[in-house]
C-alpha cells in the first residue's frame, strides 16, 4: 500500500513540476515573503513547496496504521500520544462511524509527523502554513480584502466541522482547500514561538513542545483569525490528541525547481 501512496505522490509531483496547480493531491505553492502575526518584526521568506490539497483523512490514516502498527491506539507509547489518541475509533483497524473522507483527528504531533515521513514528506512549518492561509479565493494575500476576515471567522464559528468530509470549505488562490473551518492543523515547528521575548531570536526553547506559546507584539491586531490559530497552538503539547485537530503534509521541491 505504501508503494501505491509513493507512486501517487511521485505522479503528483511530476505533474506539478510541468503544469502549475494541476495536481489533484498536491499543489505547488509559489514562495514569497510575508509578515507573520507573531515572532518577528521583519518579513519572512518562504520558498516554493508542494502542499496537500486537503487534510489527511481517516481512510488515509487507516492505511498508514496497517503498515505501521506501532501507531495503532493499542500499541502507541504514552510518551507519544495521550489517552485521547484515536478515541473515536472503536478499534485499531476501524474508524467506525467516522466518515472515511473526513479529516482524521485525535492525532498527536508525533503520529502526524511520522505519517508524513512515511510518505517521504513532512509537516508544514508555521510560516509555510500561515503563508498559504493568508490567500483568499482570488489573491495570494487576501488579508486586506473586503470580507475575507469575516468569512474566515464565520468558518471558525461553525460547530463540529471536523466530522465533515474534506473539500467542504473554500479553495484558495493556490488550490488548497480546508485550511479554515474544518480542523485546526499541526505544524512542524509548533514550538518555535515560545514566551521569552518579543522576537524569534529571544524565543525560549521547546523542552515541553508547546505550540506558539503566548508570544507578544502582534503585527496586525485586527487579524483575529490568525490570533485564534496562534492561541490554539499555544494550548497544546506534542502528545495531545484533540477532537478537532488534524494535519496535512507538504513536500520540498528539488533545488532546480525552487526559485527562492
Amino acid at each position: 500500500m505504501k508503494t501505491i501512496f509513493r507512486l501517487a505522490v511521485a505522479i503528483a509531483v511530476m505533474i506539478q513540476s510541468q503544469t502549475f496547480g494541476q495536481s489533484e493531491s498536491m499543489v505547488k505553492i509559489e514562495g514569497g515573503s510575508y509578515l507573520p502575526l507573531y515572532g518577528t518584526e521583519q518579513e519572512v521568506v518562504v520558498g516554493d513547496f508542494l502542499m496537500d490539497v486537503t487534510p489527511v483523512t481517516n481512510q488515509d490514516f487507516l492505511e498508514f496504521l496497517q503498515e505501521n502498527p506501532q501507531w495503532k491506539k493499542s500499541q502507541v507509547r504514552p510518551l507519544f500520544a495521550d489517552s485521547n489518541y484515536l478515541a473515536t475509533w472503536p478499534s485499531d483497524d476501524s474508524y467506525g462511524a467516522n466518515l472515511p473522507s473526513a479529516p482524521v483527528t485525535m492525532i498527536s504531533w508525533y503520529a502526524a509527523k511520522n505519517y508524513c515521513e512515511w510518505l517521504e514528506m513532512r509537516l508544514p512549518t508555521i510560516d509555510e502554513w500561515e503563508y498559504v492561509a493568508m490567500a483568499s479565493a482570488t489573491r495570494p494575500d487576501g488579508r486586506q480584502e473586503a470580507g475575507f476576515q469575516k468569512t474566515i471567522l464565520g468558518l471558525y464559528e461553525a460547530p463540529n466541522t471536523y466530522k465533515n468530509e474534506v473539500g467542504t470549505t473554500f479553495r484558495n488562490y493556490w488550490g488548497v482547500e480546508d485550511l479554515h473551518g474544518l480542523v485546526w492543523e499541526w505544524t512542524m515547528d509548533f514550538n518555535s514561538i515560545m514566551i521569552g521575548g518579543e522576537s524569534r531570536k529571544d524565543s525560549a526553547g521547546g523542552g515541553n513542545l508547546f505550540c506558539a506559546g503566548a508570544a507578544v507584539g502582534a503585527s496586525d491586531v485586527k487579524d483575529y483569525a490568525a490570533f485564534m490559530r496562534y492561541t490554539f497552538r499555544g494550548s497544546v503539547k506534542a502528545k495531545y490528541a484533540v477532537k478537532n485537530l488534524g494535519f496535512r503534509c507538504v513536500k520540498d521541491l528539488p533545488a532546480d525547481q525552487n526559485k527562492n
